[in-house]
């Protein structure tokens, strides 16, 4: 028997059920995504309803179960590269936003620890309002001596995260 043969055998029953769990397995991790990701992977409409409708259903229903095994039987016809690649890619930006969230909070901090922040800030951020972020972090260490509730201190973190989504704000 040659390569050529082997190629032409169907897939024995065993693969082709495991093939389906896969494709089962991959169902389900679009089913954990949120709704505003999920908009994001290029499905088909069929199986972005039958996904919209299983996220709808309770955790460990016997529904829940049956409409997975439909989930699963329509990713049969769907190529399931690109949806895998965009599973991968939403993974990725996930750990990238976590890494940006904690940049931020790093700098906040540094900032209130000394004022000299405020320069790099200037540089990093051209158009940064300094005074109000000046105003910002004195009142948020007013609130951390007061053991009051850290109102500027979110905001503090809310400037910096608005300013890093808008990087030609101080090209105006």
């Amino acid at each position: 028997m040659t390569n050529d043969d082997e190629t032409l055998e169907p897939l024995s029953k065993t693969r082709r059920k495991q093939a389906m769990e896969d494709l089962q397995v991959l169902g389900e991790e679009l089913v954990a995504l949120p709704t505003d990701r999920l908009k994001k992977i290029d499905v088909p409409e069929d199986l972005r309803n039958a996904v919209a409708a299983a996220q709808r259903m309770p955790r460990n229903s016997e529904a829940k179960r049956r409409q997975m095994q439909y989930i699963g039987k329509l990713m049969r016809s769907v190529d399931e590269e690109p949806i895998r690649a965009a599973l991968a890619a939403v993974r990725g930006e996930s750990a990238a936003e976590t890494a940006r969230l904690h940049r931020l909070e790093k700098l906040r901090t540094e900032l209130l620890a000394d004022e000299k922040v405020l320069h790099e800030l200037a540089t990093l951020y051209p158009g940064l309002d300094l005074q109000h972020l000046r105003s910002l972090r004195r009142s948020a260490l007013k609130e951390q001596e007061q053991n009051k509730p850290p109102r500027s201190y979110r905001a503090i973190f809310q400037l910096l995260k608005d300013c890093e989504n808008m990087p030609g704000k101080g090209d105006e």
